[in-house]
């Protein structure tokens, strides 16, 4: 009896842990904090957990708060995980990355930061 209930704690505390996983921001490109020499096509965001694509979306700002992205924020066909969203032609810089993401089990998180393309 005392087994079936350690196993009972312990499968149960497992799934606490998995129900509890956010998707956090792994990497992006360009870098968070990055200073670049070409203006990117894109923006690309990597996350820890696979994305529902109807509740996820990103948005490029300029320093003037003017929106710079295409406005077709997408998951890549090959990465559930990856996030991406075109970009229109930008000047010399700062720009702020703006995203909101629901992972598949539900979970929602946001966040920001910025990069600069060089003169």
């Amino acid at each position: 009896m005392r087994r079936a209930a350690l196993l009972a704690l312990l499968l149960g505390a497992a799934a606490a842990g998995e129900a509890s996983a956010h998707a956090e921001l792994e990497r992006a490109q360009p870098p968070v904090g990055a200073t670049v020499a070409a203006p990117p096509a894109e923006v690309s965001l990597w996350f820890s957990e696979q994305l529902e694509a109807a509740f996820s979306g990103v948005e490029v700002r300029d320093a003037g708060g003017r929106r710079v992205d295409k406005g077709d924020a997408r998951l890549a066909p090959d990465d559930p995980r990856r996030l991406t969203v075109g970009l229109g032609p930008l000047g010399p810089g700062s720009y702020k990355v703006v995203w909101h993401v629901v992972s598949v089990d539900t979970h929602r998180t946001a966040g920001d930061f910025t990069f600069r393309l060089a003169p």
